[in-house]
């Protein structure tokens, strides 16, 4: 061994050593120890299940599709007619929510479930598997929802991708990932189900309007939808904080995660809101 050699040794060494001191290492152990402890092992053979990371470089990828490549790929062409695409698109986007929303209320509804404190059944009883099934469709169709922003990109409608439409877009899939892949079911399964009847409204709107100005001048409950949207986010909220309260030996992390992402969404929903309903129309009276 030469002497350069070793110098290339005892440098790889010290590299090593570092990450081993470091919060690196700390933060290695803890992701291990959690994905190989807790992790619902029902869920180990359901697509991109088995890490976290390629959902973290989907929602990578989307955020720059949108807002870098997408645009630049635009620049200089025209508009593209898509029409008939967002109405099939929308139209079956309607069908899936809805039937999300009827799954959860024969679960969550008209089933047997406690509205204060839900535990999470962690066995192979098909009411179970059913919540966990419903869990994980629940995050495959935030990457379904993600099409929206590319019909915006391909019709250059860059206005509407706008910081909360792209944040709730890329986050989604990375937040509700936990929930399939830790918590299948139980208390934590009330949001998908709410979220699913709001977007079963929310898409029956864009369905309508992708039919033409003639269908679109008569809805007029456009405003309407974000307030449903805010009105979703106290809902859960309030329902979220119930296992604080009552104990069913439901994980407590998780609730406090759920409050805490439904007061952001809150607050950026309610921003928009002012700026596109209220602050607007006091521009229009004052001119």
């Amino acid at each position: 061994m030469s002497l350069e050699d070793g110098y290339y040794e005892a440098d790889f060494k010290q590299v090593n050593d570092f990450f081993l001191r470091t919060p690196f290492k700390w933060f290695i152990d803890k992701y291990t120890y959690l994905m190989t402890n807790y992790r619902d092992k029902r869920a180990d053979n359901f697509f991109l299940m088995s890490s976290v990371w390629p959902t973290v470089g989907i929602c990578l990828m989307y955020v720059i599709l949108v807002k870098v490549i997408g645009p630049r790929f635009m620049r200089d062409r025209k508009p593209y007619n898509v029409k008939n695409v967002m109405i099939v698109y929308n139209l079956l986007q309607t069908v899936f929510a809805a039937w999300g929303f009827s799954q959860g209320w024969s679960f969550y509804v008209s089933g047997d479930y406690s509205w204060t404190c839900q535990p999470i059944d962690y066995s192979n009883d098909p009411e179970a598997l059913r919540a966990l099934d419903l869990a994980w469709f629940f995050y495959m169709s935030k990457f379904i929802d993600m099409i929206d922003s590319v019909f915006f990109v391909l019709m250059k409608k860059f206005s509407h991708l706008s910081f909360l439409h792209v944040f709730h877009h890329g986050i989604m899939p990375l937040q509700t990932w936990w929930g399939p892949r830790f918590v299948g079911g139980g208390h934590s399964g009330f949001p998908a189900f709410f979220n699913s009847g709001v977007h079963t409204v929310m898409y029956l709107y864009y369905l309508l309007a992708a039919m033409g100005p003639e269908v679109k001048k008569h809805l007029w409950w456009k405003r309407y939808l974000t307030t449903l949207q805010m009105v979703q986010f106290v809902c859960v909220f309030v329902h979220a904080l119930q296992p604080l309260y009552f104990d069913c030996d439901y994980p407590k992390i998780v609730p406090k995660l759920i409050a805490i992402n439904t007061i952001i969404f809150f607050v950026l929903f309610a921003n928009f809101y002012f700026i596109a309903y209220i602050k607007k129309k006091s521009e229009k009276k004052i001119k």
